[in-house]
């Protein structure tokens, strides 16, 4: 198995997404980027902690590439609103890419020179390296599955 980890707003719904995915075997929302050890839904909200609210992916590579784990990223959020996506404001919704070894990087940084071709404002997706992944409280984990929903609405 290999793993991917993404940020695109509020994880639930980029959860929802990737769920979907032939492939992807696993997903566990959670934060990451940050400057505190296992910290709190609560304390990342206060957009104090640094970290973005992700999904670690882990998927087949014989059945879905990193490439189109990277086409979902970009479809499912616009990655040209800094620290945000739709209501959900501050600097833990930020579009960003986590990549895992140099081939992720690689791709990452085509596939985003590639995506800013579809856009007039700058593309504000980081590209960073994993750091320390740190799972979300339980009640985050598939949560619009719990509530019987297959996406956010706002």
């Amino acid at each position: 198995m290999e793993k991917a980890t993404f940020g695109a707003g509020c994880f639930w719904g980029v959860e929802a997404a990737f769920q979907k995915v032939k492939g992807v075997t696993k997903t566990t929302v959670g934060y990451m980027g940050g400057n505190k050890k296992d910290p709190t839904y609560e304390q990342v909200c206060t957009d104090k902690t640094g970290h973005a609210e992700v999904i670690q992916i882990e998927y087949d590579d014989s059945q879905v590439t990193y490439g189109e784990l990277l086409e979902k990223f970009w479809e499912i959020h616009d990655p040209t609103q800094l620290n945000r996506q739709g209501p959900d404001v501050g600097k833990q919704y930020r579009s960003v890419i986590f990549f895992h070894d140099d081939k992720q990087k690689k791709q990452a940084l085509q596939s985003k020179l590639e995506k800013q071709k579809n856009f007039d404002k700058e593309i504000s997706t980081e590209i960073t390296p994993a750091v320390e992944f740190y799972p979300a409280e339980e009640y985050h984990q598939k949560y619009l599955e719990k509530q019987g929903r297959s996406a956010c609405i706002f």
